[in-house]
């Protein structure tokens, strides 16, 4: 059994479907509603569990209806949340999502102030019991204990290299595999040209880089080449949630002793199937459907 770790936050994605995505102030209508829980590290955990993995969410929500909720969801995809703390008196955090008719989204995201960033009581856990820990940059703290507390054990570290306030180069060098944003891999970089941002952050880890183009697919580097996976075609609903789904399957893939292009290949579908169905969850496939999508492209 493949056992997965998933570090960071849990999030309520409202999500509000629109023709096209607001360009000026104004009043908009939405012609479909969907509430559902999201987060990069948790949906990470739920692509995980449904390839098959076991997995554990490690995180903070508050003890308010939308923890409760966020929760009981993970639970009913298959995450373990025994590891979560629910801080008493506390907000959770929570995004409002526009998605227009293409697909692509806007992201408002309100990190709850009332969930404290210290990430001391992690060192009671005992991360020799999984094979993989993931990790997004959203709680910081929580992130660089468990990926130091993991590399004490010889668990390998997944990090989702995404766009965030602070600097992250301390989690890429604590890092065996960073798979970056487009925009987050700019911010750390200071590059636009995809080569030479890869190069700069190879320069802090070492592990490999990769990053996620969305349609374009993913770059990484093999003994400083630039590598490509082309992205998948499918018919696109919704785009949300589609980096996370991303990070859960390679996580799978890495527990599996895949590497390199047969890795990044699974996670690519696994990715561009989430994305026709609406929601960042309700699209993730399982290893079957993931299996039977990529046989049409032998």
């Amino acid at each position: 059994m493949m056992r997965i770790a998933c570090v960071g936050i849990a999030v309520m994605d409202r999500l509000y479907y629109l023709g096209d995505l607001p360009c000026e102030g104004g009043k908009y209508v939405a012609n479909q509603y969907r509430e559902v829980g999201g987060g990069p590290a948790a949906t990470a955990a739920v692509a995980a569990a449904k390839l098959g993995a076991e997995v554990d969410f490690i995180g903070r929500v508050g003890d308010d209806d939308t923890g409760h909720s966020l929760l009981q969801e993970l639970a009913s995809l298959g995450v373990n949340t025994r590891y979560t703390r629910t801080v008493a008196n506390a907000r959770s955090s929570q995004s409002a999502i526009l998605v227009d008719g293409q697909g692509e989204r806007i992201i408002v995201n309100y990190p709850s102030p009332d969930l404290p960033a210290d990430a001391a009581w992690l060192e009671a856990i005992d991360f020799s019991q999984w094979d993989v820990v993931l990790a997004d940059v959203r709680w910081h703290e929580g992130t660089q204990q468990a990926f130091t507390l993991a590399r004490e054990k010889g668990v390998t570290t997944l990090l989702d290299g995404d766009t965030t306030p602070q600097a992250i180069a301390d989690l890429v060098s604590l890092s065996d595999h960073v798979v970056f944003s487009a925009p987050g891999l700019r911010r750390l970089s200071g590059e636009q040209d995809i080569a030479a941002s890869l190069k700069k952050a190879q320069a802090l880890t070492n592990g490999q880089v990769y990053v996620t183009q969305g349609s374009d697919g993913c770059f990484w580097l093999e003994e400083a080449r630039l590598v490509h996976q082309p992205g998948f075609k499918v018919e696109v609903v919704d785009t949300t949630g589609a980096g996370d789904v991303f990070h859960g399957a390679f996580a799978v893939s890495l527990a599996r002793g895949m590497a390199g292009a047969e890795a990044v290949r699974f996670a690519s579908a696994v990715a561009a199937l989430k994305c026709t169905r609406p929601g960042g969850r309700a699209g993730i496939p399982d290893c079957d459907q993931t299996r039977s999508f990529l046989s049409l492209f032998v």
